[in-house]
């Protein structure tokens, strides 16, 4: 339960050894959330929901996920602002709940941003499909599909290459510099938005309301095991053997879920921001106001203009543009979505390489992890490593698995993070804070609240499975960090 001090988590990271390149003013930091947001949640994850969950209530499912990250956000401002290091809630953690808990959080994070690269990468993969389906040319399915199906009747192969592929080249663009990252970012983000702009305007146009109603498609028998989906544990441990209906808007949120996890990216990028405690929140807040705007638009533009249980495929948009007849402006759009889905990639492996190198220059992980690259200033192993991790993952499981398994890491995360931040200002009244959490403890309260309710949403095998890795990590934990950690040669659990 040994806590670090905020004073000492700031002079850690002035160490020349370990020192990272401040460089990012609030519009940068904005578009990292924004170009991370827009990507597999709204391109790929609308469909599957709205196809097996939600129906055209997929837009309310949007507006429940945003309302839940909306509150962890405030939470994350607050703490960015008054622990401007790497880390995101690692960090938070570790100065207000203890090492144990910034371990097992860390450790969460890990899982997050690493699984969430191979998610969107898998996306990327099933867009390149259809641009160059569209072009007359195909990849072998032996090399653009996982081995483990999706589906009853997914395709199958030996390895998914090109999704495999995106997050070697991202990760070298990394490696290259934290400015060359910002500005990749910022070029393709301001495509990406024009694009969603776009389908939006167009889409618009082409909208059969006798698609969108019912809102809420009516509850039928049956259950989650029969779609490509599984069932979601509140609807096990009760009993109910329903699809659709005001339950699967919720279960539909807990899907879409993964489409808001860009400002928890921002806050990793702390110790990279000339001035975090003005300019995290703006990022932050900003970030998730402007993409919740859009994800509800795209959502109705949609279902809109196709049935949606026609949208179940790995590329909804193409799907649906595609029955528009407008076959030209389809091909630009999924080649724009293959773009925008290549920054999210390069954000999501940005914002894992900071936690676990935050992580190691805490002696949590190797130490040798935490070294930075002497002329590019960036922890080039660290990115290296992640970068072979979810290659392997993308090349050999299913979308599904993997957007379920990160989502509920990412839950996991914001209850820990509102919980902290309500410790923090109890314990540490005295420290500066630019941006403060209104009505506290109410809403990091209820932000813990409803983030774990969402979570209970997620299947049984996704909790089974986090559990087995959260598991692993308390075993790694008492083996090996509890006693390398820099804090454990303090006498008293704490520098002076």
């Amino acid at each position: 339960m040994r806590t670090k001090s905020v004073e000492r988590a700031i002079r850690d990271s002035e160490e020349p050894e370990f020192k990272l390149k401040r460089s990012l003013g609030p519009l940068d930091l904005m578009v990292f959330g924004v170009g991370v947001i827009i990507g597999t949640g709204i391109f790929v994850l609308t469909g599957q929901a709205a196809a097996n969950y939600a129906g055209p209530g997929v837009a309310i499912s949007f507006l429940v996920s945003g309302f839940a990250c909306a509150l962890a956000a405030l939470c994350y401002a607050e703490f960015a602002s008054t622990v401007p290091v790497a880390g995101s809630a690692y960090t938070f953690s570790y100065v207000g709940l203890g090492e144990f808990v910034a371990w097992m959080i860390g450790w969460d994070l890990i899982l997050e941003f690493t699984v969430g690269a191979a998610t969107v990468a898998k996306g990327w993969g099933g867009y390149l499909d259809s641009v160059l389906a569209s072009l007359g040319l195909a990849i072998p399915e032996a090399l653009s599909n996982s081995p483990v199906p999706g589906s009853p009747d997914a395709p199958t192969g030996y390895f998914d290459l090109p999704a495999a592929l995106i997050i070697v080249v991202m990760s070298v663009v990394l490696v290259l510099g934290i400015t060359l990252s910002s500005r990749v970012n910022q070029v393709i983000t301001a495509l990406k938005v024009l694009l969603v702009l776009a389908i939006i305007a167009i889409g618009v146009f082409y909208i059969d309301p006798a698609n969108l109603t019912p809102v809420i498609p009516p509850a039928e028998p049956g259950s989650y095991g029969e779609t490509a989906l599984s069932t979601p544990l509140f609807l096990e441990v009760f009993g109910i053997e329903t699809t659709f209906g005001f339950l699967g808007v919720f279960t539909g949120a807990a899907l879409v879920f993964f489409a808001y996890i860009g400002f928890d990216v921002v806050a990793t990028t702390s110790e990279e921001a000339r001035t975090p405690q003005r300019d995290l929140p703006i990022g932050i807040l900003g970030a998730l106001a402007v993409c919740t705007v859009l994800y509800v638009a795209v959502s109705v533009v949609l279902t809109g203009i196709l049935p949606y249980d026609q949208l179940g495929g790995d590329a909804p948009v193409a799907d649906a543009l595609a029955a528009t007849g407008l076959t030209g402006f389809n091909f630009v759009i999924s080649v724009g979505i293959l773009v925008g889905l290549t920054v999210v990639v390069m954000i999501l492996l940005l914002g894992q390489s900071r936690v676990a190198f935050a992580m190691s220059r805490d002696n949590l992980l190797p130490r040798w992890f935490a070294g930075v690259h002497p002329r590019y200033r960036t922890p080039y192993r660290l990115t290296i490593a992640t970068a072979v991790v979810a290659a392997l993952l993308t090349g050999f499981l299913p979308l599904n698995a993997l957007g379920e398994l990160v989502n509920i890491g990412t839950l996991a995360a914001f209850v820990l993070v509102s919980i902290a931040v309500v410790v923090l200002r109890r314990s540490r009244p005295d420290l500066p804070r630019a941006f403060k959490v209104p009505l506290m403890p109410v809403l990091p309260v209820l932000s813990a609240v409803v983030s774990f309710i969402v979570m209970t949403f997620l299947p049984l095998e996704t909790w089974l499975r986090f559990g087995g890795w959260m598991v692993f990590g308390v075993l790694v934990y008492f083996l090996y960090s509890r006693h390398a950690s820099r804090l454990a040669r303090d006498s008293g659990g704490e520098e002076p």
